[in-house]
């Protein structure tokens, strides 16, 4: 069997640069049989046919003299969105697979007022997950975080004595088979919380590599960021379509 490394078959296959096709596998978007191709300079059969997913586009919901709001698609990091808006200040990041309300300052005087808000738990954070188990009640999970980072990629675990308070409430929405469509308030903020903390409760989110659940038929992490309030604003992203996938019809 003759194998290549699969960054330069998906790049062969598409007509695109090398790197352009690292990019890509990097970003989470390539698939081979159902799988997410996760090594760009792993070996693979030359006769692999890739499946390359498009990114959805960055979506403004709001704008004034102060804020300005975006969709974020899933398969963009935070600061990938950031470059698109380059005179805005970034208040809130989401992890590259979650999608939904991503906010930024348009003046450093409401930065600075958004920060204070942050840092006091007055900001209202509302996200939808499809988690693996059945989910019918009430769930607060009060477990202290831990974050570590290395060469620039962050991992975090559930640490009584070093980690960093952290409260997620889960709040049950549909049930279907052994899967639960939930939604979850979070209070403070900590590097890939809701992942961490639902995995910690047996409820690791579906296509979450890192600490949840992966699937064949989904290509990122079902977790979105729905409804954030600050001040008297309040800003809602519709739910994509992937998460209508286990809704009763």
């Amino acid at each position: 069997m003759s194998v290549d490394k699969a960054y330069k078959l998906l790049a062969m296959q598409e007509n695109i640069s090398n790197s352009k096709a690292k990019e890509l596998i990097d970003k989470g978007l390539v698939r081979v049989g159902g799988k997410k191709v996760v090594i760009a300079r792993g070996e693979i059969n030359v006769n692999t046919n890739f499946v390359v997913k498009d990114v959805a586009p960055i979506k403004v919901i709001f704008q004034d003299n102060d804020i300005l709001v975006v969709d974020k698609p899933a398969f963009l990091t935070a600061d990938e969105v950031a470059k698109k808006y380059p005179k805005a200040i970034l208040l809130n990041r989401l992890d590259k697979e979650t999608s939904g309300v991503m906010m930024f300052a348009k003046n450093e005087e409401f930065q600075k007022r958004a920060i204070k808000e942050f840092k006091a738990n007055r900001v209202y954070k509302e996200y939808v997950a499809i988690v693996e188990g059945k989910v019918i009640d009430e769930i607060e999970i009060d477990k202290p975080i831990l974050t570590t980072k290395d060469r620039g990629s962050a991992k975090s675990k559930i640490d009584m004595k070093k980690g960093k308070p952290a409260k997620s409430t889960v709040y049950p929405l549909l049930v279907e088979g052994n899967k639960s469509k939930i939604k979850v308030v979070i209070e403070s903020g900590r590097t890939h919380q809701i992942r961490v903390h639902l995995n910690s409760v047996g409820l690791p989110i579906i296509g979450d590599l890192m600490y949840g659940k992966p699937a064949t038929n989904i290509t990122r992490v079902l977790l979105h960021s729905k409804i954030t309030r600050i001040f008297d604003y309040e800003f809602e992203c519709k739910e994509p379509r992937e998460f209508r996938v286990y809704e009763f019809n």
